[in-house]
């Protein structure tokens, strides 16, 4: 008996990305070897991941010479609770200004960080923007997507 499909359809993973907390973006660093670090991050319109990052950091300068990240997110922590999506794609930065701080508010929005739902423009340039000129916006387009939700077995393994 083959194993069930516990993929997730499109509008599944949609969901899913849309409600995760923290995501796990690996880059390749110049010695070869995985870069994983935690990050906050948001969907675009397009359902895209975008997240931000200071310019210096070294998943941005693993990002400018290779383009080439892996995202994921999970949740669960016993075995028919583990649901995840892998994301493979190819990063786009940006330090333009205005770029970086519409990534930059909608990140600070999502998690709280502003005090409102959706702050205007005014808002987040009183509260981030003499951050901006230091952090690069990334935005992901996949080329690959895995998925898995562990309570489509319903228990059995």
């Amino acid at each position: 008996m083959s194993r069930k499909d516990i993929s997730m359809t499109a509008d599944e993973v949609g969901h899913f990305l849309a409600a995760a907390h923290t995501m796990q973006v690996a880059t390749l660093g110049p010695d070869g070897w995985p870069h994983v670090t935690p990050m906050w991050f948001v969907l675009n319109g397009d359902g895209l991941v975008e997240f931000r990052s200071f310019t210096k950091s070294q998943k941005i300068r693993n990002l400018t010479r290779n383009p080439r990240v892996t995202l994921l997110a999970e949740s669960g922590t016993e075995y028919g609770e583990l649901r995840g999506v892998m994301i493979k794609g190819l990063a786009a930065l940006s330090a333009d200004r205005a770029t970086v701080l519409d990534t930059y508010g909608r990140v600070a929005s999502k998690y709280g960080l502003l005090g409102e739902a959706e702050p205007t423009a005014e808002v987040i340039e009183a509260a981030l923007g003499r951050f901006a000129d230091k952090n690069t916006s990334v935005l992901v387009t996949p080329t690959s997507v895995a998925s898995w939700d562990h309570t489509k077995l319903g228990g059995a393994y």
